[in-house]
């Protein structure tokens, strides 16, 4: 072998190892990155753990008619145009439904709204690979907490639309480490739970029929990351939204108006009282 020889050969080892270095300090920055952001939503969660400071600056709309309520995937859903001014989003990132759950008297209670429009349990489910031992109890803990919500809506008198669990994207490479195949058969379970939920005041809306594509994840122009939306997806989910909540928002009206009017000939037919009769 000769000299030149060699000394490519040096170069390439050398050029290799560079690369490998590059994409080794790469990976450590970006695992270091969501180290930190996973730490730093620990400590938060210790100091509030049902989020109860969340929104307490913020003030409902006089005329209110729907509120978002969930997970990031409620917290980052965009107001519809044909409900401008009208909502309120209570949705909270990273909460899992037992939280969701927990702050419904504080935050959603008080409102009264004609609509909730819910979509909570991926925070749940993704535990599953982190804790595998536990599937079945999370799987029925999530069931059960949305019903939970659903069921505490209707005593307060609103009606709910009900989103099945977004699907998932691409998994990422960073991502693999802490994820399994065990989630997307837990997604399809709760959602086929949450679809039994369905009922004149409970409005289902199946979300994998907007977002998914064929291999059942969402797709890319639906997609903003692994676990949210984009713009694009969201677009798509007011489109599904949309008949359901304006036919509920007409009912409501329909019912206050009749109220009213009853109320009004109610006062009309009331007999005098003795001091009027006398008078």
């Amino acid at each position: 072998m000769g000299v030149t020889q060699r000394t490519i050969i040096k170069r390439s080892i050398g050029g290799l190892l560079v690369i490998g270095l590059i994409a080794a300090s790469a990976a450590a920055g970006i695992l270091f990155k969501r180290a930190k952001h996973y730490y730093t939503a620990a400590n938060a969660v210790r100091l509030d753990p049902l989020g109860l400071r969340e929104h307490s600056t913020q003030s409902p709309p006089e005329n209110l008619a729907l509120v978002f309520y969930g997970d990031s995937r409620a917290a980052e859903w965009p107001e519809p145009s044909w409900l401008a001014g009208r909502t309120m989003n209570l949705g909270i990132g990273a909460q899992t439904t037992e939280q969701i759950l927990g702050r419904f008297e504080h935050h959603l209670a008080p409102l009264r709204p004609d609509i909730v429009l819910l979509q909570a349990g991926i925070n749940d489910l993704k535990a599953i690979p982190l804790l595998p031992e536990a599937e079945t109890e999370i799987i029925d803990r999530c069931k059960q907490n949305i019903g939970s919500i659903v069921e505490r809506c209707q005593e307060q008198g609103a009606n709910v639309i009900l989103t099945t669990i977004f699907p998932v994207g691409d998994l990422p490479l960073e991502r693999r480490p802490f994820w399994s195949d065990r989630v997307d058969p837990a997604i399809a379970e709760v959602n086929q739970y949450i679809r039994s939920l369905e009922s004149d005041r409970v409005v289902i809306i199946a979300s994998e029929d907007a977002l998914a594509g064929e291999d059942g994840h969402v797709t890319r122009e639906s997609s903003r990351d692994f676990l949210h939306l984009s713009e694009i997806g969201y677009q798509q989910l007011n489109g599904l939204i949309r008949r359901p909540t304006e036919s509920i928002i007409s009912m409501a009206q329909s019912e206050t108006t009749s109220k009213t009017t009853r109320a009004k000939q109610g006062a009309g037919n009331q007999l005098p009282t003795r001091r009027e009769a006398k008078e």
